[in-house]
Formats: structure tokens, sequence, C-alpha cells
């Protein structure tokens, strides 16, 4: 089974509070995506990306790109029909 991908789209401008305009995943966050072995962990870490989401606002552009680069590496992620991660 492939691993979760990260919830960074590229774009990585870090323009919001320290927050990337993307993502709106911090360059601390990000680093600390990477360290996330298990696939359980990475998809929490994703659904607290979301959240952050829906807290700081403007962030409709990410769903559909992070959606994409889920289906291209052929991962489904619970999180993204609106479910809870594992």
């Amino acid at each position: 089974m492939p691993k979760v991908p990260s919830p960074c789209i590229s774009v990585c401008k870090f323009k919001r509070d320290g927050h990337c305009i993307g993502c709106s995943m911090t360059k601390a966050q990000k680093s600390a995506f990477k360290a996330l072995k298990k696939d359980k962990h990475r998809e929490a870490f994703v659904e607290l990306v979301v959240g952050q989401q829906a807290a700081m606002g403007r962030y409709t552009h990410w769903g559909p790109a992070y959606e994409k680069r889920c289906r291209k590496k052929k991962v489904a992620l619970t999180v993204l029909d609106g479910g809870k991660a594992a």
C-alpha cells in the first residue's frame, strides 16, 4: 500500500503568519510530517491540517489539489470524504 502523501501541494509561500498559502502548514509542521512513519499517524496529521485550514479560512483550493495528488498515488483517505482519520 502506498504511503499517505504530504498535505503540501507545492506552493510553499509562507505569507500568512508563518503558514503556507497553499496548504496552511508551517515549516515546523512540514518537517514533522516527514518524520511520521505510520500511515495512521500521517492520515491523522492530514486531518489536523484540514481542521487548521477550516479555522484559518481561504483554503478551498487545497482539497481538489490534494485529492488529485492522492488519486495519482492510489491512496484513499477518509478525511477527504468528510470522515475521520484512523
